[in-house]
């Protein structure tokens, strides 16, 4: 049985190697769409002498808090060694809060202080008018197409730490992070 020739069947060959060039132009996208998507980041973390271990600490720490470190490394799959002097820093400029769970002693819970949620809002706020700009420019349509390539690209062992959360934010507070 002959498969149909539409769009999708065309890129599906091209991708399993039938067209090496259209894989690299998809390959090139995402390393300048990941430049430039933490580019902008970057440049409010270098006037905090922090780098993007910190702005991804801040951000999965806000997004989960009171996670334990364990956690936390098991998200960013950075060493120990990396996680300590980078949570150090966040902890002694008192960006983020460190407690002692009540219910094991040797774990260590984090959570954003006022001042960890402020930076990772303004950081997050520029990323979202970013992704929100390539949404209108590709369409309404293209979100749940996106969405599902980029968990496909990501570790099956990893998908379910993504974008699974019970409380969806209020329209003004979506308004107030990307307005």
């Amino acid at each position: 049985m002959e498969r149909p020739k539409n769009a999708l069947y065309q890129l599906a060959a091209s991708l399993r190697g039938q067209d090496e060039e259209e894989l690299r132009q998809v390959l090139e996208l995402l390393f300048f769409a990941y430049r430039d998507f933490t580019g902008e980041a970057d440049v409010v973390l270098a006037e905090f002498g922090f780098g993007r271990a910190h702005h991804r600490a801040i951000y999965f720490i806000g997004r989960n808090p009171k996670i334990s470190v364990s956690d936390l490394l098991g998200i960013l799959k950075i060493t120990k060694q990396s996680l300590s002097r980078v949570l150090t820093q966040l902890i002694d400029e008192k960006y983020v809060r460190q407690e002692i769970d009540n219910s094991d002693r040797r774990r260590r819970l984090l959570q954003l202080s006022d001042k960890g949620l402020a930076l990772e809002r303004q950081l997050t706020a520029r990323q979202c008018r970013r992704v929100i700009g390539a949404f209108e420019s590709a369409g309404i349509d293209s979100v749940s197409g996106f969405r599902a390539i980029l968990r496909a690209i990501i570790d099956p062992d990893d998908r379910h730490r993504v974008g699974r959360r019970e409380a969806r934010p209020q329209a003004s507070e979506t308004h107030r992070l990307v307005g």
